[in-house]
């Protein structure tokens, strides 16, 4: 598996635990959620109660994708901001601008 270049210097800093239990239990219903879809397509079901279901899976992603967020400002850019390192500050902020705005296309 090959990083991603703003990935690839950033582990040792990982998500809190209890983010890590909250996203992961999110991330398990969600994969119920999907399959429910699975199912409702292959019964044929309609239309507009799949597309409804779709929409409930994109918002519960979205709330992961807020969670996660949400952990790495308080913890990551924290602490480089806590660090005093200019440098690494400057990292850290190009780096959410740049996740935000891949989130938000």
């Amino acid at each position: 598996m090959t990083l991603a270049p703003y990935t690839q210097h950033r582990y040792g800093i990982n998500m809190h635990a209890a983010t890590r239990k909250a996203v992961h239990d999110r991330l398990r219903r969600i994969e119920g959620q999907v399959g429910g879809l699975l199912r409702m397509v292959q019964e044929d079901r309609y239309c507009v109660d799949v597309l409804t279901q779709i929409n409930a899976v994109r918002a519960a992603l979205h709330k992961v994708e807020q969670e996660i967020l949400r952990d790495h400002v308080a913890h990551c850019v924290a602490n480089a901001f806590a660090s005093g390192d200019v440098l690494e500050q400057r990292q850290k902020v190009e780096e959410l601008v740049d996740t935000v705005g891949r989130m938000t296309r």
